[in-house]
């Protein structure tokens, strides 16, 4: 009875006091969660190709550099393949994309897809391989100086052969602009060393290389199999320029002077081994930052200039030997 009587007078007592309700311990499993920080927006990045280091370094700072300033990143490659490439950036317009980001593929071909991103309002910016033809809005272009660059390629040409000069070969890889401006100011160094000198230099032959190690190959090979009396190679990449090597090797024409052009690390490595005579050497991750800054810069409303060149440095055995990052 007593319990009972207990028990009524227990309920009374909550129902007057509202003591039925959930105890607060538990009230905070129903409090809204902080939201998650918003981005500044999203960076589309469509890249030559990332099987090539050189443009995996780019990809890779522009990621980092994006994240400190607030943006996310969506990098991917475009093998080559401009209908690849094409895709990718009209992939970019329907995300809505804060800007672009393009190392073309082929800098004519890709031509409507960029109206098509200018027309959605979209800024779109070229790192490494410019795209400088009519009809389209192009920011501003960050990249190494190719035509510098393919000056120094073509002062170590002749510093390697010494007087006697000889026949050489170029392998090329025309479907990239950078590739045009590095034989662009190889070949003027050469023609005008050939105007004041008794020894000459004459490009026998220009192949394409396709900027690949197995492309590269192929090409010296033909090289070789026309000009037995080759003295030297400008590769317009390291890939290309080690695919070279491999060929002379097997041919035994390691005596043949090869002159690169990039400085990543396979490329310097074969300097310091003296399987490259040296390389005017580009700076990917300097690209990758200054591209976000233009990108930041053009946000806040300033104008940049049509292009943003970086020099290259020739880069030959005796900087290999001191470089603290090779074997």
């Amino acid at each position: 009875m007593k319990a009972t009587l207990l028990a009524i007078f227990t309920c009374a007592l909550a129902l007057l006091t509202g003591c039925d309700k959930p105890a607060a311990t538990n009230t905070t499993t129903t409090a809204n969660p902080t939201p998650a920080p918003k981005t500044r927006g999203l960076i589309g990045v469509s890249l030559l190709t990332l099987d090539n280091p050189f443009f995996k370094v780019i990809g890779d700072n522009i990621t980092a550099e994006a994240a400190k300033q607030g943006y996310e990143t969506l990098v991917v490659s475009g093998d080559k393949d401009v209908a690849k490439q094409g895709n990718q950036i009209k992939d970019f317009i329907v995300k809505k994309v804060a800007a672009i980001v393009l190392s073309p593929c082929d800098s004519k071909s890709i031509i409507p897809v960029i109206q098509e991103a200018n027309a959605a309002g979209i800024p779109v910016f070229t790192v490494d391989i410019p795209c400088n033809e009519p009809g389209v809005k192009i920011v501003t272009q960050v990249a190494t100086d190719n035509y510098g660059g393919g000056k120094e390629a073509g002062r170590a040409m002749i510093e390697a052969l010494g007087e006697a000069g000889g026949p050489i070969a170029v392998l090329h890889f025309k479907q990239a602009e950078s590739c045009l401006l590095r034989v662009k100011g190889f070949r003027e160094v050469i023609d005008a060393y050939n105007a004041t000198s008794k020894a000459r230099i004459e490009i026998v032959t220009e192949l394409e290389g396709g900027g690949a190690k197995d492309l590269g190959y192929k090409a010296a090979e033909d090289a070789l199999q026309a000009h037995a009396d080759l003295r030297g190679i400008f590769a317009i990449n390291d890939p290309t320029a080690l695919g070279a090597r491999a060929a002379l090797e097997k041919a035994g024409k390691t005596k043949i002077i090869l002159v690169g052009f990039d400085g990543q690390p396979e490329g310097k490595q074969a300097i310091k081994d003296g399987k490259i005579y040296a390389d005017p050497i580009q700076f990917p991750e300097k690209m990758g930052v200054q591209i976000v800054e233009a990108i930041i810069r053009h946000s806040k409303g300033e104008s940049l200039p049509p292009q943003m060149l970086i020099p290259t440095s020739l880069y030959r055995q005796a900087d290999a030997q001191k470089d603290p990052q090779l074997k």
